[in-house]
């Protein structure tokens, strides 16, 4: 029997999946629940994730998945989850606090007083990521100023995905993706910073030793193969940050950017070298550990779908069917310039949070679909500052762009991102970036592939190409 089958829990902000996908990235079974944060009983007005709440609902999908598919085809199982968030746990496997979700604005103060402890700028130059409120360093902080006796009780901080792995193992081991999104990281070693966690006074040893993608953690044991419908003993094997296996799962190559494109664009660059100073803070450049050493994800982030979002119900409140079908069809009629109309598309700075959007060049005779066109440039321009600003920070050259998610069917869009950045637009017909991404690390861990990129290669990855026309 071939065990040629995947099973990758998957915890969003917004939904919890399990998902049976094959070696050649064909999606066998999929069931899901709906994910919330909750309150935190020990916090009043702060949010947390109900671990155990998510573990029944994972168990629950994951026996639903289980009863479709041939189980004796299982080859691993893994789990990739959003970054920072996590928790401390004891020797006996006693989680000691809630897990502080990334929407509780609890650490807000934290992050902003955060050149008490170390410098913002040596911060960010060491770590990478952009000094976010929810940021992994700002929990360890407050768990230390708020909670002294848990920390000293604790044996290790676990991230979410080590969370569920220790659940279905017993084995308490977190991952470097998840790691490399914490800001208590060094990019220059790929490890826990001591420099860093000295700092903020939080024990290195209580982090423990972060292991690579494609690590086999354990096996699932008996009680959780009870829970779950999983066979005992299948290996667990470690991804972490759903972000680092989606840029892998998209089939891109070492510096060629990828855009996910939905109510926020992100775009990320695999690369060898990487820049952190003063003016890559400035820019707002995050970077995190890929999930092969050596390598670094650059990326730049800003809002795109979410404007559009706004175009159609200020700008088209009347049409109830094929909107986005009309507002393209109305912008490609409208002449490149807009006939000087011009959007400032700074309608949510991710950053400081400040609005500062502008429309810029009415006349009495500006239309709807002229604004939407201006739109739609002005997004494309900030593609190319992007793009720009990803080269400068990992010295690279870019020679096309891989764009996925929903903003990528809009084909408009798509002839405009090629125009303004001046190279080619590559839309895959890959939607579960991040499913395939981590499946692939299970292949090769399971001895299916001697290298996730071997396993990679046997995924028809269909694709659209959009040249610049000038």
């Amino acid at each position: 029997m071939i065990k040629d089958i995947a099973i990758v829990f998957d915890c969003g902000a917004t939904n919890v999946r399990v998902i049976a996908i094959d070696s050649k990235g064909d999606i066998l079974a999929s069931e899901s629940q709906p994910n919330n944060t909750r309150p935190d009983p020990f916090y009043p007005g702060g949010k947390i994730w109900d671990v155990y709440e998510i573990w029944n609902k994972m168990c629950l999908v994951s026996g639903k998945v289980m009863e479709k598919i041939d189980k004796n085809r299982i080859a691993g199982v893994t789990i990739t989850t959003f970054g920072v968030d996590g928790a401390l746990f004891d020797r006996k496997g006693e989680m000691l606090y809630p897990v502080i979700s990334w929407q509780c604005e609890r650490t807000n103060p934290v992050m902003a007083d955060i050149d008490k402890y170390i410098p913002l700028q040596k911060l960010y130059e060491e770590a990478g990521p952009l000094p976010f409120n929810f940021n992994t360093i700002n929990k360890l902080i407050w768990l230390r100023e708020n909670k002294p006796e848990l920390v000293d009780r604790s044996e290790i901080f676990l991230f979410i995905p080590s969370i569920f792995s220790f659940f279905l193992t017993g084995e308490k081991v977190n991952d470097i993706t998840m790691a490399g999104t914490s800001m208590v990281t060094s990019l220059s070693s790929r490890n826990w910073s001591g420099n860093i966690l000295e700092k903020i006074g939080f024990p290195l040893s209580k982090l423990g030793k972060p292991v690579e993608p494609g690590t086999i953690t354990g096996k699932v044991n008996s009680q959780a193969s009870a829970a779950t419908g999983l066979p005992e003993g299948i290996s667990v094997i470690a991804t972490g940050h759903d972000t680092q296996f989606a840029i892998f799962g998209s089939g891109a190559e070492v510096n060629q950017p990828v855009l996910s494109s939905g109510t926020w664009e992100i775009l990320m660059v695999r690369s060898s070298g990487y820049r952190s100073g003063k003016e890559q803070l400035e820019m707002g450049i995050t970077t995190e550990l890929d999930v092969k050493d050596g390598l670094y994800n650059i990326g730049n982030q800003w809002i795109a779908s979410g404007i559009l979002e706004w175009a159609r119900r200020v700008l088209y409140p009347e049409v109830k069917e094929n909107v986005y079908e009309i507002m393209i069809k109305g912008a490609s009629d409208v002449p490149k310039g807009s006939r000087g109309v011009k959007i400032i598309p700074k309608f949510y700075e991710e950053l400081k949070g400040k609005p500062g959007g502008q429309i810029l060049g009415l006349t009495m005779d500006s239309t709807r679909d002229e604004i939407y066109r201006a739109m739609l440039e002005a997004l494309s321009l900030r593609l190319k500052e992007g793009m720009d600003a990803l080269e400068k920070a990992g010295g690279f050259k870019t020679d096309s762009i891989l764009c996925v998610g929903g903003g990528s069917k809009n084909r408009l869009w798509n002839q405009m991102r090629a125009d303004y950045s001046g190279v080619p637009v590559i839309i895959t017909n890959r939607a579960e970036t991040t499913v395939l991404g981590a499946s692939l690390f299970v292949q090769y861990a399971c001895g299916n592939a001697s290298s996730p990129e071997e396993a990679r290669s046997a995924i028809d990855y269909k694709t659209e190409l959009f040249e610049p026309c000038g």
